[in-house]
């Protein structure tokens, strides 16, 4: 534990979330931390080890990473048990911090006898929403609190990096996304996107393939394939089907719809559903998927930025939003749709995204589409125009994704 939690001390700290967690150490809850594989979950776990060690210097830590052989051991929730009973001490400051939990059969048992035992105080990481909610919810409802971690930020990716802020930078940030490891590359595409390439595999096999039990496993990547083409259009798993249809290959609506859960299960992409702007009524089909990772994104097709752009601003917002803690919809207001709503608590937002305000037309589209919402929640317009961040139409704000992307609290831009 030590030798790990020393490697902790040598990155880069990711101060978003483990300032979310802080404030629940030593409570009286299991602390979850959710999220895409390599996203950097391992860092965090071991930097909340490094902040209860200078809380509590006699705490005695148990640490069990479950991607190491030297835990190979632990295979069900009896072997954690037992393992975690040899390895307390006398005194109330044990604590038991377990990397990819899943990976440990019927773990949910083991954790709610050790919270109700009052053994130690416990910390947990998943890549799967399915087993982690479902399995935690049914046995421990309650007695939980999540943390979804995502890819690093437009600002963690400039520390992580040691860039400077530019237009420069941001291309970078879209074309390679925020996976915390190629920092240790060098920013060469084709380095960076066989890496990616080498992620998204293991992602598919081990939390989606493996663990939904998925069997066409072709179609699984043809299905991906085409939520990178179509990221950020309204989806529908009915229409897929019947083009399937008529190019003689025939997949139930029910199969595409299990593949598209299974998928965010991995958190790999996310289902932001249609809403109404007045009333938030949610609608059942029409959805749109965003990917946690551009650089996944972009590793997994013929990869081409200026085609691509208007896409991949839409998708870094909206993880932005979601990392930030907003509820994120898509909305409709009448006949008009707007890109982003974004909630948190009683504030609201609303959102369009556009590359380039290129014409009176597109300025019209825009900034008219917010103007016609009869409320008097605060709508922006985020574009690579730099030269305009700041102003404002009719008082709808234009900010350039730069800035949108720095705001920690988007509620005061």
């Amino acid at each position: 534990t030590r030798a790990l939690s020393s490697a902790a001390s040598d990155v880069y700290k990711r101060q978003l979330y483990t300032n979310r967690i802080e404030p629940f150490i030593g409570k009286d809850l299991i602390k979850v931390i959710t999220g895409q594989r390599r996203i950097g979950k391992s860092y965090i776990l071991l930097q909340i080890s490094d902040i209860i060690k200078e809380k509590i210097p006699e705490a005695n830590i148990i640490f069990i990473d479950k991607e190491l052989v030297g835990f190979a051991d632990i295979k069900n929730y009896i072997d954690l048990y037992q393992y975690v009973l040899k390895e307390t001490t006398g005194h109330n400051h044990n604590y038991l911090l377990v990397d990819e939990v899943q990976e440990i059969e019927g773990f949910q048992l083991c954790l709610r006898s050790l919270l109700n035992e009052k053994i130690c105080d416990i910390y947990c990481t998943g890549s799967n929403a399915k087993i982690l909610s479902g399995e935690l919810a049914t046995h421990l409802a309650g007695r939980y609190i999540e943390f979804p971690v995502h890819s690093l930020s437009y600002e963690e990716f400039l520390r992580f990096n040691q860039l400077q802020d530019s237009p420069e930078s941001l291309r970078s940030y879209l074309t390679f996304g925020g996976m915390p490891y190629i920092h240790n590359l060098a920013m060469d595409i084709n380095v960076i996107f066989e890496y990616l390439r080498n992620v998204y595999s293991s992602i598919l096999l081990k939390d989606v393939v493996a663990r939904e039990s998925i069997r066409n496993v072709s179609f699984l990547e043809n299905l991906v394939g085409y939520l990178v083409d179509n990221t950020g259009s309204l989806f529908s798993a009915q229409n897929i089907s019947k083009y399937l249809k008529s190019q003689q290959v025939n997949i139930p609506t029910q199969t595409i719809l299990n593949y598209l859960k299974a998928l965010c299960n991995s958190f790999f992409v996310y289902k932001i559903q249609r809403a109404e702007t007045q009333g938030m009524k949610i609608f059942e089909i029409g959805e749109k998927y965003y990917f946690e990772d551009l650089g996944l994104h972009n590793a997994i097709r013929h990869f081409d930025f200026r085609r691509d752009i208007n896409k991949l601003i839409e998708n870094v917002v909206c993880i932005d939003l979601l990392r930030y803690g907003y509820e994120v919809y898509v909305g409709k207001n009448g006949n008009k749709e707007i890109d982003f709503i974004a909630s948190k608590g009683d504030h609201k937002i609303y959102i369009q995204v556009a590359y380039m305000l290129l014409d009176e037309a597109i300025v019209q589209r825009e900034f008219g589409n917010l103007l016609e919402i009869p409320d008097n929640y605060p709508k922006y317009v985020v574009t690579m125009d730099e030269m305009q961040s700041g102003g404002n139409y009719q008082g709808v704000k234009q900010i350039s994704l730069r800035d949108f992307l720095l705001a920690e609290d988007k509620e005061k831009l």
